[in-house]
């Protein structure tokens, strides 16, 4: 099967939901000051816009209001990202959550807003292998198509409408790597969520990542992160573990537009 095909002969599955043991007040020294239970308020105006502007990120809805659980995610070389989220997508829900990255100052250079689009299961070795950059292809490919069709079940007619307008795919370009490298090696590295402050409950997954952009009507950026995720361990069980790969829509915040209390 076809990189670009896997994505519709899979639709988006419950999202995962778990734990790894962790010492007590795990949620120390997040970024913006942000712990788990902490109410944030997010200002929706550039939401609106980036929608308006053919973007496919998805509304916060009226109780997406507090951090349920945050993760830290170790990129190889040396990138670190937190997430703090705002949806686990337990249940037949989608993840919504604020992916931070900070400088080597440690202050905060980047906020995505990002919520969950689709996931699929990669079934075969071969999957697998396109999905983790194993094949040399795939993953970490300098470009990605989303087609109208794939997303006929995810998006009304009207958000379709507003997205695709008249042509039946849009193209992401990857944002890594040199441009003109027809392949990169995706980033590699581990997630580590928490669902409480103790860090008794959460989840531990093997990561194998990837951001593409474009550019929406207005000229500002939307991005879409795909995530091939190999759970470890959930509530520090090592039996519970899986593979799935998640298409995540995300767009730039300006962090006076977020407040956390």
């Amino acid at each position: 099967m076809a990189w670009k095909d896997v994505f519709s002969y899979v639709r988006a599955v419950a999202a995962a939901k778990g734990v790894t043991q962790r010492d007590a007040h795990a949620d120390d020294a997040l970024p913006m000051g942000a712990r788990i239970g902490s109410v944030v308020q997010m200002q929706c105006s550039p939401v609106i816009r980036a929608q308006a502007n053919g973007s496919m990120i998805a509304m916060p809805e009226a109780g997406d209001t507090r951090i349920l659980a945050v993760s830290q995610v170790k990129l190889e070389p040396d990138t670190e990202l937190y997430r703090l989220y705002l949806d686990k997508g337990d249940a037949d829900a989608k993840e919504k959550f604020l992916q931070v990255f900070c400088g080597d100052d440690g202050k905060v250079a980047e906020v995505l807003y990002c919520t969950q689009l689709a996931r699929i299961i990669p079934e075969t070795a071969d999957d697998q292998d396109a999905y983790t950059g194993a094949a040399g292809y795939g993953l970490g490919d300098a470009g990605y198509t989303l087609w109208r069709e794939q997303l006929a079940d995810t998006l009304d007619d009207a958000s379709l409408a507003t997205v695709f307008g008249s042509a039946d795919r849009v193209e992401y370009a990857r944002d890594a790597g040199a441009p003109d490298a027809q392949f990169v090696t995706p980033f590699h590295g581990r997630e580590t969520r928490i669902d409480d402050a103790e860090g008794v409950h959460g989840l531990r997954q093997e990561m194998y990542f990837m951001p593409y952009v474009r550019k929406l009507a207005d000229g500002s950026r939307e991005y879409l992160l795909i995530t091939t995720e190999i759970v470890e361990s959930v509530d520090g069980d090592a039996s519970k573990r899986g593979i799935h790969v998640d298409f995540v829509i995300g767009i730039p915040l300006e962090q006076e537009r977020i407040v956390i209390q």
